[in-house]
């Protein structure tokens, strides 16, 4: 999804500047203060999130995008949403687009509120969408299929937020897509059309998956640990990648050894996390993994891709985990 060369609508121009351009000052403060970051904690609140849509979002691999807050959406209107955007479908269709899905199958879109998906009370609520088609199985009974999915969410969303955007905006700075490219452009466009909104694809920096490495690791997990795995980039040419392996408790038996602060991370724990991962690999295979990029994280809760891709492997700490990348994702959004 791009931002439209036009720049949007004419009120986008005028509406947008001074809350964004104050979010934008607050954005680099925060930047400036990340020494340490706060252990998002279970609440109560996820115990409302529905165990169907939960695993839903589970085992799929999402492509992260930061959006800028919406102009004018309401929750109220969720079903306008959805048949405006069918609408908006069925017309680019007409124009004889490509679709991944096939030209001869009619698409439908949805919007749904997942209220369970936030942090805290105050977080606004996680929208999803979704577009699907049916199937011609029998006349009687179409077969319905899922070709599209989208959701904005914010869980744990910084406090300052609230008090710099106008009441006219509602901010969901993460959106996850899983579908076709064809689709998600369609998709945007429309979104962004509407709400007066940009989209940016969300890369996640070496720096930001060493911090999710050590924050993933020290959650308690019921079921069985797989390992972890870190992926490296060698900066050689033909291109090549480390993948370093370590049994999932052995990691977390290490951070312990480091993580001293309740509640919170700090940068110097993680640097000495990986400093001692990286001496541990030098001592037996001579690389100093300190010259290569960490491009790729694999925990026992989530794993994560340097080109904004991730997928999420336990619903308890589901929230949690894009806690993180709402942080992620309002440090990178592109105005």
């Amino acid at each position: 999804m791009q931002t439209p060369s036009d720049g949007g609508s004419p009120r986008s121009k005028s509406s947008l500047r001074n809350p964004l351009g104050s979010l934008t000052a607050s954005r680099r403060r925060s930047q400036r203060r990340t020494s340490r970051r706060t252990v998002p904690q279970d609440t109560l609140v996820q115990e409302t999130l529905d165990p169907q849509k939960a695993a839903f979002l589970l085992q799929k691999q999402w492509n992260l995008y930061s959006v800028t807050p919406l102009y004018n959406f309401s929750y109220n209107k969720l079903k306008d949403y959805a048949n405006h955007l069918s609408a908006h479908i069925a017309a680019e269709k007409q124009k004889g687009l490509a679709f991944e899905v096939g030209t001869d199958l009619t698409l439908k879109a949805t919007f749904s509120p997942l209220p369970g998906l936030k942090g805290r009370a105050k977080d606004p609520a996680a929208v999803l969408i979704q577009v699907v088609t049916k199937y011609p199985t029998s006349k009687k009974d179409p077969k319905e299929r899922i070709v599209w999915t989208g959701w904005f969410c914010a869980p744990y969303l910084e406090d300052y937020v609230a008090d710099i955007i106008p009441d006219t905006f509602v901010c969901l700075p993460l959106f996850l897509v899983n579908g076709g490219e064809q689709l998600t452009a369609m998709v945007g466009s429309w979104l962004q059309r509407s709400f007066d909104c940009c989209f940016g694809k969300l890369l996640i920096t070496s720096h930001e998956l060493t911090w999710l490495a050590a924050m993933w690791t020290g959650y308690e997990v019921q079921e069985h640990m797989p390992a972890t795995e870190l992926v490296f980039s060698v900066p050689v040419e033909p291109p090549m990648t480390i993948s370093y392996t370590i049994h999932a408790q052995d990691f977390k038996t290490l951070w312990s050894d480091i993580h001293k602060c309740t509640g919170e991370v700090t940068l110097e724990e993680v640097e000495q996390l990986f400093q001692c991962l990286y001496s541990h690999f030098f001592r037996h295979f001579k690389i100093h993994l300190s010259a290569t990029q960490l491009v790729k994280v694999t925990a026992t809760v989530a794993s994560a891709h340097c080109e904004g891709k991730v997928k999420f492997l336990n619903r308890d700490h589901l929230i949690q985990v894009l806690g993180y990348l709402t942080e992620i994702a309002m440090n990178n959004v592109q105005y």
